[in-house]
C-alpha cells in the first residue's frame, strides 16, 4: 500500500505545481488541463480503495 500512497503523492504534488506554476495561458485550455488531472486523481482514489477492499477481501 505503501508505493501506492507514494504515487499518488506525486500525483497531487504535481497537480498543486501545474496549478501554481504552470498554468496555461489560455482559460479553456487551462480548464481541461485540470479537469483531466482531477480526473486522474479521483481515478487513483478509486483504484486504491479497490485493491484495499481486494486485500480485505482474502
Amino acid at each position: 500500500m505503501k508505493p501506492q500512497l507514494i504515487i499518488f503523492a506525486v500525483l497531487i504534488a504535481g497537480f498543486i505545481a501545474y496549478n501554481f506554476f504552470f498554468q496555461s495561458l489560455d482559460n479553456r485550455t487551462n480548464t481541461v488541463i485540470n479537469i483531466v488531472f482531477a480526473s486522474l486523481l479521483f481515478g487513483y482514489i478509486a483504484f486504491m480503495a479497490y485493491s484495499l477492499l481486494k486485500k480485505m477481501k482474502k
